[in-house]
């Protein structure tokens, strides 16, 4: 600054060569340096608060644009160039420029002693600017407008200003209600922007500000988009009290501070206005403050253009952080002296390879008592802030869930207990959310890096707060003070769920344990800690140089000398030697093995903006089936319509004939055959009166209607006539062609009635499609499946536009393991309603069964989509992807099952409860249900399964529910097993299934008819009698009842028990009648040689 200060006659030296010589200097410019220890010369351009001086270029006024144009930010050349400049020009003020300090305005003194004394805060050693620098803010001396030398020098090409205005304030009076004179002070990144001028605050509490500061954007120096990602800008409001003659200087106040988020700025935004809340400053520990703001300040931020560009925008992302709380933690850890600093940290990759460590520093240590709130806000990574309030990030806030949701560790039910014990104990509360941009570069390294190891390490330890001794330390010291780290520990994050289609988060606990070299560099691929790399940087920190979150070095920390050996001889070690290395760690860090004997857990959230891996959207899915499934195509015209309608014609003629015929008997009689001729007057009479009576009673009206239609088929379909006739004639000769022809065949019609004996149609009998559904069913447990298949192919037959009769005939086929006849069933009733989610399903079952597994995922992903609350598909989903070998999927899969299996289970437990207090059979028999578990998705699975023969995915889900009964099985899994085995014919496994179901409820009336059928297949008639006539006396009915009477009836006529089998016989046609259950009535009532009613 001394530099500055020489006055017009400066010269400076620059480390490239460059010479500035006779260069006023704008000191606007240097507004983020701290001006306590200079004196402004009368060569300086003043602050923004300050008249303009003589040496300013004419129009430049302070805060014009024109001039905020030339305010740049300091760069690393500023500092190198800051250590020449300094060593040449060292010296006092000249008193000239002493007196221009006493002339300078108030508040523009006011900014450097309240940047001194309320923000202890100095900028980087040396920071002077650059000669570029310099000339790109020096005032044109006479330059042309078209000079274009000179404007390339004034505005540099990568230069991007990031300029805060701060409109005004509202409602200040609520802070301090006789508040009079404030001003605004704007800091970012850890560097002071400037201050406003002072401002009076009007009666309504309003102070307009108009106060704009500027920093300069730069991808690859201070202020990149690391730190505005991360670090928002700080705005405090402070009062200017009233000067007392014996002062000599204006005492200030801090009354509240807000915080600016940045974020929108790397969303695309080039301007945006904010109202941010302003908070209450805590003058004292003791104060007690409401952290709701009542007051605000309105804020315009803008940019020449956007920070990032489109393709950064849309194929970068944005992570977020949180780290809330780490639980159960060691017992060593309580309130001592000195203070410690509980700190996390981990790695994530920013700009392109380069890595940035996200560290969380000043965790709270919490004794016994409540457990955390929630919802609770997320909270800055600031360590300058005074007021309590600020902290809390807007719109952002802990929301936490249901333990089974999270994506971490002990999520199990068996850790509930733990956990909730944990959250009341003793813990350390972060609660900070760190954010970081993603480039696309980085972007594809995440997701290369989570596919080559799942495992990200988030390392935890605690350091004490004390500063070093002053004293001087030897080099050996200060370097084992640099790697020491105490209760050093390692979380592994498993990150792979990331890579799911459309998985955007992930949130859990996750256990800690004692960072061991080799155990991290096994699991995570990580040869060095980063904790001992930013060991140095951290120091400085606790001293007092920086404040976590604002040190940008941290962001930019490079590994030393001797961490590169130590990686490089880590990498050379061998398997054995990793173990042997492991053991020695082990032994070197007991204070981390007290984490693992704590049971300690982090808390974490890891949140993108944009998924990793996209999820295909509804319509692409609906695109795809349709592709690999088209449409059913149109009926083709059938052939021979012209002759089915000539025909139709014949029977409408016919039968009006014959109604005719009808008439004329009842007007005369029949005329006997032998009575001769009638004469020709009394037919004309009688078809006089038959001609009255027909127009009388509207017969012949109806006649014709009857006709009409028969007509117009033949005018379409033989003569192909269906659009108007161009002229009078041509439709009057098309009538007379076409009464001709009509006439002609009324002739053919009553010929063949009259001379032409027909023989009598058989009537035909109307089964309807619930008969064939029976039928069909009742031959496939007779083991007649071609009988079977008849029966369903004439249900298609009957409504071929009909679901359910193809999903029946695919299960028909899959019972045969007819793969290919139940993939084209299967299709064809989802070709009728592709969003048919049953359909959907049993495709992928089918395609899963060939191995199209392509096709399979398709179907599964679609029906998810189209039902989301449907727990049988999330299930089946699963399955199919642990198939795959796809396992983090197949979890959040099931997650997502039981998600929504909850609110299923709450309504179903609500109606239960309200049919006990209305029926009191049903109490009794949901007695022994109550003891049951409650149903699991893989059991919903299962009877969905079932239902379609489905035999493969049947066991896949019962191998999951055998592994999460922690009672061991339950009945319904036996239950289950017992009827796949039943129908595989593995009779011997079947009825050990149905002794172990037995066992454990032996109420269950479907338990004893499944026993009942094995006893009958085995053709051990007599136990199977037992089983069916106790199934039978049960309140309840078995799903198979229709069955179990057949079965049971058939038994009894085979021991000529002929009474009983009437009995169960007609039961059976009382719940669902089919011919066989007839033909048995009829059989016993024959044998019991009650004729009548077995003719019936």
């Amino acid at each position: 600054m001394a530099a500055a200060s020489a006055g017009n006659g400066m010269q400076v030296s620059g480390g490239d060569g460059d010479t500035l010589t006779q260069t006023p200097i704008h000191t606007a410019a240097f507004h983020w340096l701290p001006t306590s220890n200079m004196a402004p010369t009368s060569n300086m351009a003043p602050t923004s608060n300050m008249a303009p001086t003589s040496n300013m270029a004419p129009g430049l006024t302070p805060g014009s644009p024109a001039l905020r144009s030339r305010e740049i930010c300091p760069s690393r050349e500023i500092n190198r160039v800051a250590v020449v400049a300094g060593s040449q020009a060292r010296h006092r003020p000249p008193p000239e420029a002493v007196e221009a300090a006493g002339s300078r305005p108030a508040a523009a003194q006011f900014g450097s002693r309240c940047s001194r004394r309320f923000f202890a805060r100095s900028a980087p050693p040396g920071l002077l600017p650059a000669p570029r620098a310099l000339r790109a803010m020096e005032v044109p001396k006479e330059s042309s407008p078209h000079d274009t030398s000179a404007h390339s020098e004034s505005q540099p090409l990568q230069s991007n200003v990031v300029q805060i205005t701060v409109v005004k304030g509202q409602d200040l009076k609520s802070l301090k209600s006789d508040t009079s004179m404030t001003m605004v002070h704007v800091e970012f990144n850890g560097v002071i922007l400037g201050d406003s001028s002072k401002t009076e605050v009007t009666p309504n509490g309003v102070a307009n500000y108009n106060f704009t500061a500027s920093f300069e954007y730069s991808p690859d120096g201070p202020n990149s988009w690391v730190d505005i990602a991360q670090k928002p800008a700080l705005l405090t409001v402070i009062e200017v009290l009233q000067k007392d003659k014996k002062q000599k200087e204006e005492k200030t106040v801090p009354l509240g501070q807000a915080v600016l988020d940045l974020l929108p700025l790397l969303q695309g935004q080039c301007s945006f206005t904010v109202l941010a809340p302003l908070y209450a400053v805590s003058t004292s520990p003791s104060e007690s403050l409401h952290l709701e703001a009542k007051c605000s300040l309105e804020v315009s931020v803008c940019t020449k253009k956007p920070l990032l560009s489109a393709s950064q925008l849309s194929d970068g992302s944005f992570m977020s952080v949180t780290l809330e709380a780490a639980y159960s933690v060691p017992e060593a850890f309580v309130p001592t002296e000195p203070p410690q600093n509980y700190m996390a940290c981990l790695q994530v990759p920013a700009v392109g390879k380069k890595e940035v460590p996200l560290l969380f520093m000043n965790g709270i240590l919490k004794l016994h008592g409540d457990k955390e709130p929630l919802p609770r806000p997320k909270k800055w990574s600031l360590a300058n802030v005074t007021a309590p309030g600020a902290l809390n990030i807007p719109n952002s806030f802990i929301l936490g869930g249901p333990y089974e949701d999270e994506d971490g560790e002990l999520n199990k039910a068996e850790d509930r207990e733990f956990r909730i014990q944990a959250e009341s104990t003793k813990r350390i509360v972060w609660d900070t959310e760190r954010r970081c941009y993603l480039d696309p570069a980085a972007v594809l390294i995440l997701k290369k890096r989570i596919a080559e190891c799942q495992y990200w390490p988030v390392e935890v330890c605690r350091m004490p707060l004390t500063p070093s001794s002053k004293g001087k330390t030897s080099k050996a010291d200060k370097g084992d003070e640099d790697k020491q780290i105490f209760f050093h520990g390692v979380a592994y994050v498993n990150m792979m769920p990331l890579l799911c289609p459309g998985v955007k988060r992930i949130r859990g606990a996750f256990r800690v344990f004692a960072y061991q070299d080799s155990e991290v560099l096994e699991k995570t691929k990580r040869q060095q800690s980063v904790l001992r790399d930013l060991r140095p940087q951290i120091s400085l920190i606790k001293e007092g140089s920086g404040t976590p979150g604002t040190n940008s070095s941290l962001s930019r920390a490079v590994p030393s000398k001797a961490q590169k050996e130590d990686k490089e001889k880590m990498s050379n070690l061998t398997k054995t030697q990793l173990s042997d290395l492991a053991e020695d760690a082990a032994s070197l860090n007991p204070e981390g093995k007290q984490y693992v004997e704590a049971g300690t857990f982090l808390m974490m959230e890891i949140k993108l903006d944009k998924a990793l891996v996209p999820k295909r959207q509804q319509e692409e899915l609906t695109k795809r089936v349709k592709e690999m499934i088209p449409p059913r195509p149109l009926l083709p015209p059938r052939p021979g319509g012209a002759k089915k309608a000539v025909e139709d014609y014949h029977n409408h003629v016919a039968n009006i004939a014959v109604a005719i015929l009808s008439e004329y008997h009842e007007l005369f009689g029949k005329q006997p055959p032998n009575q001769g001729a009638t004469d020709h007057q009394t037919l004309e009479e009688q078809r006089r009166q038959l001609n009255f009576e027909l127009n009388s009673s509207g017969k012949y009206f109806a006649f014709k209607e009857q006709l009409k239609y028969a007509v117009v088929k033949i005018v379409r379909e033989k003569y192909l006539r269906t659009t108007a006739f161009e002229t009078q004639e041509q439709f009057q000769a098309f009538l007379s062609e076409l009464y001709v022809y009509l006439v002609d065949q009324m002739h053919v019609a009553l010929n063949q009635l009259m001379y032409e004996e027909t023989a009598s149609p058989v009537p035909r009998i109307h089964v309807t499609n619930e008969q064939l559904w029976l039928f069909a069913r009742e031959a496939e447990i007779n083991k007649d499946y071609k009988l079977a298949s008849l029966y369903h192919q004439q249900r298609i037959t009957k409504d071929h536009r009909n679901i359910q009769y193809w999903l029946d005939y695919g299960a028909f086929c899959l019972l045969l393991e007819d793969t290919l006849k139940a993939q084209e069933c299967f299709r064809e009733a989802l070709s009728l309603d592709p969003r048919h989610v049953r359909s959907l399903l049993l495709c992928g079952i089918v395609a899963v069964m060939l191995q199209h597994y392509e096709e399979a995922e398709i179907f599964f992903e679609d029906a998810c989509c189209l039902e989301p609350s449907s727990v049988v598909a999330w299930t089946l989903s699963g399955l199919f992807y642990e198939l795959q070998n796809n396992n983090t999927q197949a979890g959040m899969a099931f997650r997502e099952a039981k998600k929504r299996l909850q609110p299923q289970q709450a309504r179903e437990r609500s109606i239960s409860g309200k049919g006990k207090k209305t029926s009191a059979t049903s109490v009794g028999s949901s007695s022994e249900g109550d003891r049951q578990p409650p149903c699991t998705i893989f059991m919903k699975a299962v009877e969905f399964l079932m239902k379609f023969n489905a035999i493969q995915f049947v066991r896949m889900a019962l191998a999951h529910e055998l592994l999460i009964q922690q009672e061991g099985p339950s009945s319904a899994y036996y239950l289950a097993l017992a009827r796949t085995c039943l129908l595989k014919g593995e009779f011997s496994k079947c009825d050990d299934c149905l002794w172990n179901t037995i066992r454990i409820d032996f109420l269950n009336p479907d338990v004893w008819a499944l026993k009942g059928h094995l006893c009958y297949l085995r053709r051990d008639f007599q136990e199977a009698k037992e089983c069916y006539e106790r199934t039978v006396r049960f309140v309840e009915d078995a799903e198979d009842m229709h069955f179990v009477y057949l079965r049971l009836g058939s038994i009894y006529l085979e021991n000529k028990e002929f009474g009983k089998a009437k009995q169960i016989y007609l039961e059976a046609c009382k719940s669902s009648a089919s011919c066989l259950t007839w033909l048995g009535v009829g059989i016993a009532c024959y044998r019991l040689e009650e004729l009548v009613e077995a003719e019936d």
